[in-house]
């Protein structure tokens, strides 16, 4: 199993448009901006079929430093979530 990073993302898309490399990137890189702004205003995206970017709240909770064993506080916090879509799920079966 490899991993695929953006660049080989990129490379994956300018093969199977008649885009270049260039506006690949450009639109990559849009999508991470607009994504990446509606999540910090608390919006949720949805891209039916492949699946949906939200955030959700992680309440505080004690947690154990495994160096020292020490207990320790961690705060609470927001964290992006993705839930896959019915056509993301059905195509990786």
């Amino acid at each position: 199993m490899n991993n695929v990073n953006k660049d080989a993302l990129v490379h994956s898309i300018v093969d199977k448009t008649s885009l270049s490399k260039k506006d690949v990137e450009l639109v990559l890189e849009a999508f991470e901006d607009v994504v990446t702004g509606e999540l910090r205003k608390g919006n949720k995206v949805t891209m039916t079929g492949f699946g949906t970017f939200k955030v959700s709240k992680r309440a505080a909770r004690e947690g154990i430093n495994p160096q020292t064993k020490a207990k320790i506080m961690i705060p609470a916090m927001t964290v992006p979530k993705f839930t896959a879509g019915k056509g993301l799920k059905e195509a990786v079966k």
